[in-house]
């Protein structure tokens, strides 16, 4: 048994196609119409309470009899630096006064990290999800061991050689290479770390020859042929994101659609300036405002999201969706917008021809 027919099993699915967990945008709906297609589903939970969690999953069980996958973020807490909070509000004061308001007097840690969530280990380790992932680092030993114990499959991001061996280290059942074509976040465990930003491709190759673990090749796959490539240079499976953002199972609203489907596309950035850690978008008038010659560094993760959301939910009402986080790999002039259940079938179908 090779390693994808033996990831296949272990996972309990038919194709070697696992839809990225996409915090915000993937739903029950969309996980459950993968799985059911005979792939992965999954959901991202990061930016989600433990209720708020909890109800997505167990909506997806009530849709889905089949496996699907959890993300967590496993971050470090925020930094919290006044003086660069407060400069980095202030330097996007004209925007907030695009958006009709007045710039926030402080920002929020909006998001809990699960390295120390005592609360949804507590859920997942009730709930038993088939797998649960991890983004941006691990939790303790502990955590792992206590989800292993209770028959959860694990997987974990990394983006370079070195943290492949860390998860390897740490006994986790399988490694997602995320290349740097990616959409989203990366899975960086330190962003201030030098990245050498490798390709999917290569960091497939490179693990292929370093770990005899599972890897998922993630990044700028958005087809059949782009998944023949990703399994013939080493990968057990491809994870497809931003191919599935189109699907009508995703919550994507109709901005990120028509920007999605529009010549914009074409141009993604890796930036901190939405989150505080480094994305993959469509650009936009933020990003572009963000990064311009003279602006201070954005405050950390997520407090810097905090404030990027602050302006989406103004700006939106005014109908300027220029703050948003359209988050999108470099494969984006690709997706194609069809049920999730037809796309998968279309992707084996290419990988077959």
């Amino acid at each position: 048994m090779n390693s994808r027919e033996k990831l296949l099993e272990q996972l309990g699915i038919r194709h070697p196609i696992i839809q990225a967990p996409m915090a915000g945008v993937a739903t029950p709906q969309l996980a459950a119409a993968v799985t059911n297609a005979g792939g992965l589903g999954s959901l991202g939970i990061g930016a989600s309470t433990t209720a708020q969690a909890r109800d997505m999953i167990e909506q997806a069980q009530a849709l889905t009899t089949g496996s699907f996958n959890v993300n967590v973020f496993c971050h470090q807490p925020a930094r919290r630096d006044a003086e660069a909070e407060t400069a980095w509000v202030q330097y996007l004061a004209p925007l907030f006064a695009e958006a009709g308001i007045e710039p926030p007097g402080s920002l929020d840690e909006i998001y809990t990290t699960f390295i120390e969530d005592d609360e949804t280990l507590k859920m997942l380790l009730e709930l038993k999800p088939a797998v649960v992932s991890f983004h941006f680092g691990l939790p303790s030993a502990q955590y792992i061991a206590a989800l292993q114990k209770a028959g959860i499959y694990t997987m974990a991001t990394a983006t370079c050689p070195a943290e492949a061996a860390t998860i390897e280290t740490a006994g986790i059942d399988a490694i997602v290479a995320q290349g740097v074509e990616a959409g989203g976040h990366r899975g960086l465990f330190n962003p201030d770390a030098t990245d050498e930003r490798l390709s999917t491709m290569v960091l497939v190759r490179l693990l292929a020859g370093q770990t005899t673990l599972p890897i998922i090749a993630a990044g700028g796959i958005m087809d059949g042929r782009g998944m023949n490539a990703a399994l013939e240079s080493g990968a057990a499976a491809a994870q497809f994101g931003t191919a599935f953002v189109l699907c009508p199972e995703s919550s994507a609203n109709t901005a990120y659609r028509e920007a999605l489907k529009s010549g914009r596309a074409k141009e993604t950035r890796l930036t901190k300036v939405l989150s505080g850690r480094p994305a993959r978008g469509i650009v936009n008038r933020l990003i572009s405002f963000g990064e311009e010659k003279n602006s201070p560094p954005p405050a950390d993760y997520p407090l810097a999201y905090d404030a990027a959301k602050c302006l989406n939910a103004a700006g939106s009402k005014l109908g300027n969706h220029e703050f948003a986080a359209h988050w999108a790999g470099q494969g984006a002039p690709l997706a194609r917008e069809l049920p999730a259940a037809d796309l998968v079938a279309l992707i084996m179908e290419e990988g077959r021809s």
